[in-house]
């Protein structure tokens, strides 16, 4: 399973895919355990064990979970590094002179090919790929158009995936590779709804525009006067829109992240990422491919930059933001804060693992 659109490793034999339903069945017996009864010795609850990446000066806003053991981030400072060993040691792969970028997107097939995204007004918005582990790096792509601001990516598989910048010339811009990153071609806007007044993607987690399956895409939208989930049916060709009931009306609130468990069932979280500002409508759910959203009955108590679904689960997700981390086991419709540590963005793999990194240079795994 692949909510959040990024390629994740094949599992070729069926002595893997025990293993992985293994893992997957025991991260959601504890999640779903608690809480207990008073009287009841539970099993501990899943925790955030923190990965000493080495560094505390970068913010983490991309994260690609390869599987427990492999995982990048990608953040300030032009940083990415990787992790092959479950986060007891990570490699500072950064591409050379990227000094002054912000990566906040990372796309990895695995822990060798790897798709990072820069973001930023003009020449800032920059992609690159790497073949070799981040040993070496090929600039694939670097934005000309000084109106583009490129958010997001995702991958439908290894060959084929989207970038979105904001609106240009009233339309949101589709960024297109069909050879896994090494070329990009601008999609035609024909089939792009019209933006309202200030709306925008917000590149918070690496999370507004994600695919599930081989064609569908979602991309996330705020700072209008209404929220909206964009939805395209064929790889960013044409799209249609919905309204989602979470904060709008500001530059600053609207949808942050979206995460679709197959075609049909997505969660979205967002809100006001303001700290002095509440975010009363953090969450909403959709059974119908993002058509319709219902608002969650008892939402995170905060703005939520990054959601994800537990693998090989049908109920169970976790939301993060600066604030805290997030669990639903109804699908969305209920959610209790599990964590208060802080993070931006976060991502669940087939074998189990789940990641989640944001500032000071913080990366996790989820732990029983």
């Amino acid at each position: 399973m692949r909510p959040l659109g990024k390629t994740r490793r094949t599992i070729r034999t069926a002595r893997t895919s025990a293993r992985a339903a293994a893992a997957c069945g025991a991260v959601l017996a504890v999640l779903t355990a608690f809480p207990a009864q008073a009287h009841t010795r539970a099993p501990a609850p899943p925790h955030w064990a923190l990965k000493d990446t080495g560094t505390a000066a970068a913010r983490f806003r991309g994260l690609a979970a390869v599987d427990r053991d492999t995982a990048w981030v990608a953040g300030t400072g032009g940083t990415v590094l990787r992790t092959v060993d479950g986060g007891a040691s990570w490699r500072d792969v950064s591409p050379p002179g990227a000094g002054d970028l912000q990566f906040r997107d990372v796309e990895a097939f695995d822990a060798r090919h790897a798709v990072v995204l820069a973001i930023g007004e003009g020449e800032a918005s920059r992609v690159y790929r790497t073949q070799d582990g981040g040993t070496t790096w090929t600039e694939s792509f670097r934005n000309t158009d000084a109106r583009a601001f490129y958010d997001c990516m995702t991958f439908f598989d290894r060959r084929h995936g989207l970038a979105v910048s904001d609106p240009v010339d009233g339309r949101f811009r589709i960024l297109s590779t069909s050879d896994g990153g090494r070329s990009w071609k601008v999609l035609p806007g024909r089939g792009m709804p019209a933006a309202q007044e200030g709306e925008a993607g917000f590149a918070a987690s690496g999370q507004c525009l994600v695919a599930s399956g081989r064609t569908d895409v979602w991309l996330a939208t705020g700072g209008a006067a209404r929220a909206r989930v964009l939805h395209s049916f064929d790889r960013g060709r044409t799209w249609t829109a919905a309204d989602a009931p979470l904060p709008a009306g500001d530059p600053a609130r609207g949808v942050f992240a979206l995460g679709f468990r197959d075609r049909a069932h997505g969660l979205a979280v967002g809100g006001d990422y303001r700290p002095d500002q509440p975010s009363p409508r953090a969450a909403a759910t959709t059974g119908d491919g993002g058509r319709t959203w219902r608002p969650a009955a008892t939402p995170p108590p905060a703005y939520r930059s990054g959601v994800a679904w537990i693998p090989r689960s049908r109920s169970v997700a976790l939301a993060v933001g600066p604030t805290g981390t997030d669990l639903t086991t109804d699908a969305g419709r209920t959610w209790r804060t599990v964590d208060t540590g802080s993070y931006d963005t976060v991502d669940c793999v087939s074998d189990g693992g789940c990641w989640a990194a944001g500032e000071q240079g913080r990366v996790a795994r989820l732990e029983r």
